[in-house]
């Protein structure tokens, strides 16, 4: 079968590769049972019905017409390297300036991800939430 829609496609196959990995790891946590649900159960089918998504999302992106706007670009490190240095700077500031000030700096940080970014908006998101 030829690949019609690759965005699909690739984003398929990761939701079969989470939902795969996912249920592997809860496995090795107590299952229980559907009337008394042990902490795997729930990560467990969660992972199963995630990867269930993948495999429609797969199969489709090999149905209909070939889309011409659907093409993969280059992966951006820089967005992924601020948003998981946004969370560290958070986890690091909770202790030393408490919850409100440690959320504003993860706002603000992870707004300069964005390709759009504005530091109005930024600051007015950070002190809404």
């Amino acid at each position: 079968m030829l690949i019609k829609n690759n965005q699909d496609f690739w984003s398929g196959l990761m939701f079969i590769a989470l939902g795969v990995g996912f249920s592997l790891f809860a496995t090795s946590y107590d299952m229980g049972t559907p009337a008394r649900m042990g902490p795997g159960y729930f990560p467990f089918w969660l992972g199963v019905v995630l990867a269930l998504l993948g495999g429609i999302v797969t199969l489709n992106s090999m149905r209909g017409k070939e889309a011409d706007d659907h093409h993969i670009g280059k992966f951006d490190f820089d967005i992924l390297a601020l948003i998981i240095g946004s969370i560290v700077v958070f986890g690091v500031m909770l202790d030393n300036l408490g919850l409100y000030i440690s959320l504003v700096l993860l706002v603000i940080f992870s707004s300069l991800a964005s390709h759009e970014f504005s530091l109005k908006i930024a600051i007015g998101n950070a002190i809404f939430l």
